[in-house]
């Protein structure tokens, strides 16, 4: 029988399972990626000596220590469609680059953030192949990362039950990363088109995470910003509009504001946080998140957001027995899940107290840009609540004053 082809998943998984003294055991493909670049599958690999069990019994978190044993894990390897390598198409380059940054997070970041957070160990990857290890010659041009599979601890898949954990999870996550930070920030990625022109100029090309996390920040979506300030809507009049005393628009001061520039209570953030991107407990309690293409740096109430926003039941934000007005201030079951973030971030953070006026504000300016996104590229999720909060927020000549204040000479220091 003819060997697989060098680039199939069944070669790929074979040459870096050999490198830990692991054989492919079975290969099947659990989904395809987003536009056809790539796919991850499921593998079980067999430790063939008891140094290999004894590795990823640490890694899974087991206790066999016995050649023989069978381990389940994951592979995910990238493999774009040609037609789609375009240099200069944003939207390509935002894919590869993410794929670089997620294997970089798996490969260095995961093992600084300590054993007791919900994440995927990382057994082997194509980051730093030097062809001097058995088959890496083959590998060459190929992105590929081996991980642990997470669902025999977290079998349920999403679930928006297990929003208290969550929580928790965020609160850790945002709260031991604080430390982390490299204190240069030109080690980080630049926007798609920006790193780029940094690399093609020769500069030195950033190898780490996103310098801003996430994937809806205003300057990669300028295009769809374009279109939203042409538009007869009440949200172009409403963000697109220039904010007393500068040049900018209400939005353009927002993501100002939020673009990160090394304050202290910048973390890294997920950067795309909702509920098909986590797995639970049978009881969900404890979760476990996945998918970190766009991590990077930011404010933690970035990823809170996009959460609230699309994946905590409406109930638990509102009054449900009262109409949604037109304008909502901060509800008491709003109130009670940030209260619950910041609380756990509290037990974790070593940096200066964030004040609740200073996180409060954090909250509103990230309501604020999320909702320029979603009026931009089309609203899903709690549509409703997520408008009249940010009406409200906008209609609050204190929220404004504050805003102006901590944007004014690019001033991003809370306060």
């Amino acid at each position: 029988m003819a060997p697989p082809p060098a680039n199939s998943p069944e070669r790929v998984a074979t040459i870096m399972l050999s490198w830990h003294s692991l054989e492919l055991v079975s290969c099947s493909t659990l989904q395809t990626l987003w536009a056809g670049y790539g796919r991850i599958c499921a593998i079980n690999a067999r430790a063939t000596t008891e140094n290999a069990a004894r590795k990823l019994d640490k890694l899974c978190g087991l206790d066999s220590g016995v050649a023989g044993t069978i381990y389940p894990l994951v592979l995910k390897l990238i493999s774009p469609p040609r037609n789609n390598a375009r240099n200069g198409d944003e939207g390509h380059l935002r894919k590869m680059l993410s794929y670089e940054v997620e294997q970089y997070f798996y490969n260095d970041v995961v093992p600084l953030l300590g054993d007791n957070i919900g994440l995927a160990k990382c057994l082997a990857s194509t980051r730093g192949v030097h062809d001097d290890r058995e088959g890496e010659k083959e590998l060459g041009g190929l992105m590929a990362t081996i991980m642990v599979d997470l669902r025999p601890k977290f079998p349920v898949a999403g679930g928006k039950e297990a929003l208290q954990g969550a929580l928790e999870w965020l609160a850790g996550f945002h709260g031991r990363s604080l430390v982390l930070k490299p204190d240069a920030l030109e080690k980080y990625l630049l926007p798609p088109l920006e790193e780029f022109n940094r690399r093609q100029s020769l500069e030195k090309a950033g190898s780490s995470l996103w310098l801003n996390g996430g994937y809806t920040y205003l300057a990669t979506r300028r295009t769809e910003y374009a279109s939203l300030v042409e538009d007869d809507t009440e949200w172009s009049e409403a963000l697109c509009s220039t904010f007393e005393g500068t040049s900018l628009s209400v939005a353009e001061t927002a993501a100002l504001f939020l673009t990160p520039c090394g304050r202290p209570i910048e973390s890294y953030i997920h950067g795309d946080v909702k509920s098909e991107n986590l797995f639970t407990t049978t009881n969900g309690k404890d979760v476990a998140f996945f998918d970190f293409q766009y991590v990077g740096l930011g404010l933690g109430v970035c990823d809170l957001a996009k959460l609230f926003t699309c994946s905590v039941p409406l109930h638990m934000l509102i009054d449900a027995h009262e109409p949604l007005p037109n304008q909502l201030t901060m509800c008491e079951g709003e109130r009670q899940l940030l209260e619950r973030y910041r609380a756990c971030l509290l037990q974790i953070k070593t940096a200066d107290p964030y004040e609740w006026e200073t996180f409060k504000r954090h909250w509103e300016t990230a309501l604020v840009d999320w909702c320029r996104f979603q009026a931009s590229w089309g609203f899903w999720g709690n549509t409703e609540w997520l408008e009249a909060r940010v009406r409200s927020i906008l209609s609050d000549q204190k929220w404004r004053d504050w805003l102006h204040e901590n944007t004014s000479g690019r001033n991003c220091q809370p306060n």
